[in-house]
């Protein structure tokens, strides 16, 4: 692609950190690890912060520690990435899944009520796109019932609601460093919670089950190898240190994208967010209108691959994936504005340096492409 759907943004210093710890013994379990799980927990205001070797990962170790087991139900979008329900089937679990406010794909609380049975024991809340849930109204809820929130932030660090950041409202939160996120360690997660029980529980968890006593050949359950190398931690450290430049980077590339295709017919933008709400913008995703069908959007996402553009189909619905179909009876039909709305959206590229020009050019060829689907679409009536 001579335009990327993403790309990490990778400086000298990111290199420098990882050659230092090469120099040194450690590589794993060492003091950048403890480093970046403080600075992690210090940027959240948090007391916790774990990490560990992906997003999936730390959504998996939620889930186990906050005793969520076979016969028990979560309730999750079905407009995400399959990580979020995964993590719940892993512990033989049932995901329940809600469907989303079209406009701002986050879940939608007017849903999840509904969704409530006696089995349910929690809500996986996600911050969709970078754009944080509605979550006075979505805890409301879980009071009321006596449900457990987990908060998959995995596209959404540093963002905010009500002034307060994304991850930090649940009983544990997630976020998520992959290459395509806003800061990357190549692959990584860190949980973060107020909840000593949990961070003591996850800590065990991801190193094998060991116990605190350290012994490496002493194993008080079952775990799992979800470490993070110190070389990771290492380009963790400076990244964070680069957040806020990042985000607002990434907020200025939202906006000129927005200016350049403003009123365009047939096309909808990502809605404006609430005072004291902030977006840690992941991707840029637009949507067509109902007129556009699903072979309009997938036709014109294959032209933009053919022009060199990349750009992406976020999200295919959970629930109709063929396992989930399998496994829990879904069908279409079932999530009426998850699968609307995921039949018509389109990622443009987007990361930290990308320049103007190439911002016009995607926005040249999808106006071209769009035009010419809606002179077709009108000639077929």
């Amino acid at each position: 692609m001579n335009i990327p759907l993403s790309s990490p943004d990778i400086t000298e210093d990111e290199i420098a950190s990882v050659t230092a710890v090469l120099r040194t013994s450690q590589l794993s379990l060492g003091p950048k690890l403890v480093e970046f799980e403080r600075a992690i927990a210090d940027y959240v205001g948090l007391p916790f912060a774990i990490a560990v070797n992906s997003g999936t990962s730390g959504l998996h170790l939620c889930v186990r520690a906050l005793g969520i087991e076979e016969g028990d139900e979560v309730i999750v979008p079905s407009f995400t990435f399959i990580a979020a329900a995964n993590a719940v089937v892993y512990e033989r679990a049932t995901p329940v899944f809600v469907d989303i406010d079209p406009i701002t794909m986050n879940l939608d609380p007017e849903k999840i009520e509904s969704a409530i049975t006696p089995r349910t024991r929690a809500i996986m809340v996600v911050h969709t796109f970078g754009r944080p849930a509605p979550m006075r109204d979505i805890i409301r809820i879980a009071k009321k019932h006596g449900l457990l929130i987990i908060e998959d932030a995995c596209e959404a660090v540093g963002a905010k609601y009500q002034g307060q950041k994304a991850g930090t409202f649940g009983n544990a939160g997630v976020f998520a460093f992959y290459p395509n996120k806003q800061i990357t360690t190549g692959e990584g997660g860190m949980i973060v919670t107020h909840d000593e029980r949990i961070a003591v529980r996850v800590r065990s968890l991801r190193n094998q089950g060991r116990g605190a006593s350290g012994e490496w050949f002493e194993h008080e359950e079952l775990g799992y190898n979800y470490r993070l190398s110190e070389m990771s931690c290492a380009i963790g450290i400076v990244q964070l240190k680069r957040l806020e430049t990042i985000l607002e980077r990434r907020a200025t590339i939202a906006r000129i994208y927005e200016q350049k295709l403003a009123g365009l017919p047939g096309l909808i933008l990502p809605s404006t967010v609430n005072v004291g709400e902030r977006v840690s913008w992941f991707v840029y995703v637009v949507r067509l209108s109902d007129s556009f069908t699903r072979q309009d959007r997938d036709e014109i996402v294959a032209e933009l691959h053919n022009r060199g553009i990349g750009c992406g189909r976020y999200f295919a619905p959970i629930h109709l994936q063929s396992f989930y179909r399998k496994s829990f009876g879904y069908e279409p039909g079932s999530l009426p504005n998850t699968e609307r709305v995921a039949a018509r959206t389109l990622a443009l590229p987007f990361f930290n340096r990308i320049t103007e020009a190439q911002i016009d050019k995607v926005c040249h060829a999808l106006t071209e492409l769009i035009e010419q689907k809606s002179r077709n679409i009108q000639h077929q009536q």
